[in-house]
């Protein structure tokens, strides 16, 4: 039967096309909080991460009243590295709001996102947002929308999709982007007529899927789903189902079910909605929570495998120890494998050193967001360079991951983004040149030869570059690349940089390091303008003698240091370096800190190679 008093959506779209902000004017609308109530924007984003790059990384579930109803609403991530939310959240849910900007139209995430819902077989409102904006141009935002649902294989129900035109920022919404109503009601409406009840069946035993897992310091593990049949409640007998059928029982100490922001302790909950169990700490994500008394599993959530990899390891740095809580392989290992309970998109393996982990993401801004949040926790490590994860064709040929990007530049600087992506084996898809003379390009390129790419597309394009990309698929490989253009510039030796240090050598390239600041022999304290390594003394200091010139004292000017973000180390480091990752900050070393070290391993690389 169908439970006509709920309804449970996701809000899905690219990147920074206003999903935030769109559930932000919903809640304000609904009554959620108070008339003089301060209520920050981005409401949604309560990680100091998310708030900090302006994305959404985790999904959430809040829920609002309309009328008589109730609309559970899960705000999933726009960005292509976090598609594992995205694909995990289908499950909960009886259909979707698919953002559009209505001047960009859709967007590769977009088209990954969809093409997911439609896969689960859920209903879409498209919401096409932001139509104040000056190149606004919603009618080809629609029909390009219509394309991609043909595109991507709708039903013809899917296909006939509602429209609603709104402005999140303000909260207007309308049927029609010339008449637009003061408040979201259209939107409202539209989710009530077009989006499906849950059907549920009440009687039958429990059954309650695990989609995702928080920690709370008080009530332990939080496990989040939806509860597909049955009724739930405090103190009943249940059993834990695993993805290997292996049954535990299980205990219920609390029960929640959401209320705007918060979770609302309640004594029972009736299929159809999406609840919070607490007490069960060993669930993990795809686990069945059911009826003791007839234990059935639902179908456990899969989600597309990980494409590029790399080791987190113990700091073996000459600084180890001194700037981190926790710094110990053990330590490393127990929070890594906490990680894969939370995020299943992820992946660790234990190595032949019991010192290195191996972790495998989605992307680099995936496992870059993990080594962030794990720096900020008070852990010290190192990791290597991201690496792309090959497979074996049927035919025993070595496939490479691809991605499609989508790259949009203003008209002068086509040519160094064809030259760059040429160089990186891209191939041109397509090409066209809009009305404000913005040439897009659709490339299919190796991931392989996106590590890394991004910053030097942004410098050739000075900062005034998009690039979006998406996952495509494994294809044979494409065949070598030139990845790195630049050398290292090498501390020789240990001690404090000094001014007259760096100005003897400030003509070799550029420094990451200034004055006063600490270095150990083999870390790489600045990027070389020719394409080899070379070592140079930046704690040299100048020796003074006893005599004088009239001229007075000579003046040193420095250039400016290059100040390199946790990701820009990490897009910069080469396969013999390592970014050694502390609470204080990172530094970049090679892996061999002795000079006769990498002569060594050098020799014994060419020798190899003859």
């Amino acid at each position: 039967m169908r439970r006509n008093d709920i309804r449970n959506i996701a809000i899905i779209a690219h990147v920074d096309h206003g999903k935030t902000t769109l559930v932000d004017a919903l809640l304000k609308q609904s009554r959620i909080f108070r008339e003089n109530q301060a209520v920050e924007a981005r409401v949604m984003d309560s990680n100091a991460l998310e708030r900090e790059r302006g994305i959404t990384i985790l999904s959430k579930t809040t829920a609002v009243s309309y009328k008589d109803f109730k609309i559970n609403i899960v705000d999933t991530p726009g960005h292509a590295d976090f598609g594992g939310e995205v694909e995990r959240v289908m499950n909960m849910v009886d259909g979707v709001l698919l953002l559009v900007d209505a001047a960009d139209g859709p967007m590769p995430q977009t088209k990954f996102v969809l093409r997911k819902a439609l896969q689960a077989g859920h209903q879409a409102i498209v919401v096409v947002n932001k139509v104040d904006r000056p190149q606004a141009r919603p009618n080809w935002v629609v029909n390009a929308t219509f394309d991609l649902f043909v595109d991507l294989g709708a039903s013809d129900e899917q296909a006939e999709f509602a429209t609603i035109y709104t402005n999140a920022l303000t909260g207007h919404a309308g049927r029609s982007p010339l008449k637009m109503h003061d408040s979201l009601e259209p939107l409202f409406e539209a989710i009530i007529d077009r989006i499906p009840a849950p059907d549920v069946d009440a009687t039958a035993p429990a059954q309650f899927l695990v989609t995702t897992s928080a920690y709370d310091d008080y009530k332990g593990k939080i496990v989040t789903g939806r509860l597909y049949r049955g009724t739930i409640s405090k103190g009943q007998a249940l059993v834990r189902i695993d993805r290997e059928g292996n049954q535990s029982p299980a205990k219920l100490s609390q029960l929640f079910v959401y209320n705007g922001l918060q979770r609302q302790e309640v004594e029972s909950a009736q299929a159809g909605d999406l609840i919070a169990l607490a007490g069960i700490g060993d669930a993990n994500i795809g686990d069945t929570i059911t009826d003791a008394l007839q234990p059935e599993a639902l179908p456990t959530i899969k989600v597309e495998e990980p494409t590029v990899r790399m080791t987190f390891g113990v700091n073996t740095s000459p600084f180890a120890g001194k700037e981190g809580q926790f710094v110990t392989s053990r330590k490393l290992r127990e929070r890594l494998y906490q990680e894969t309970e939370r995020d299943v998109a992820l992946r660790v393996t234990d190595t032949d050193s019991a010192d290195v982990f191996l972790v495998a993401g989605r992307g680099e801004l995936h496992l870059g967001i993990l080594i962030e949040t794990m720096r900020r926790e008070g852990y010290e490590f190192q990791v290597s360079k991201p690496e792309v994860i090959f497979q074996q064709g049927a035919d025993g040929t070595r496939l490479e991951p691809m991605e499609l990007v989508e790259i949009e530049v203003a008209n002068d600087y086509q040519g160094v983004v064809v030259e760059l992506l040429g160089r990186r084996q891209g191939e041109m898809r397509d090409m066209h040149v809009r009305d404000d003379g913005t040439v897009h390009y659709v490339y299919l390129v190796p991931t392989r030869g996106l590590l890394g790419f991004r910053q030097l597309f942004l410098t050739a394009t000075r900062g005034t570059g998009i690039l979006n990309s998406l996952f495509y698929g494994y294809e044979p490989i494409a065949g070598d690349m030139e990845m790195r253009e630049n050398g290292s510039l090498i501390a020789s030796e240990g001690g404090t940089v000094s001014t007259y240090g760096i100005n003897q050598v400030q003509d070799r390239g550029t420094f990451f390091v200034t004055p006063g600041q600490d270095v150990y022999e083999g870390m790489v304290v600045g990027q070389h303008i020719r394409d080899v390594d070379l070592e140079v003394n930046v704690c040299k200091e100048k020796h003074l003698t006893n005599i004088r010139n009239n001229k007075g004292a000579e003046v040193i000017r420095l250039d400016a240091a290059r100040s390199l973000s946790l990701d820009d180390a990490i897009e910069y480091i080469g396969d013999d370096e390592l970014v050694e990752v502390t609470p204080k900050g990172w530094r970049i070393r090679k892996k061999l800190l002795s000079s006769d070290d990498r002569r060594r391993e050098k020799k014994r690389r060419d020798l190899a190679l003859a």
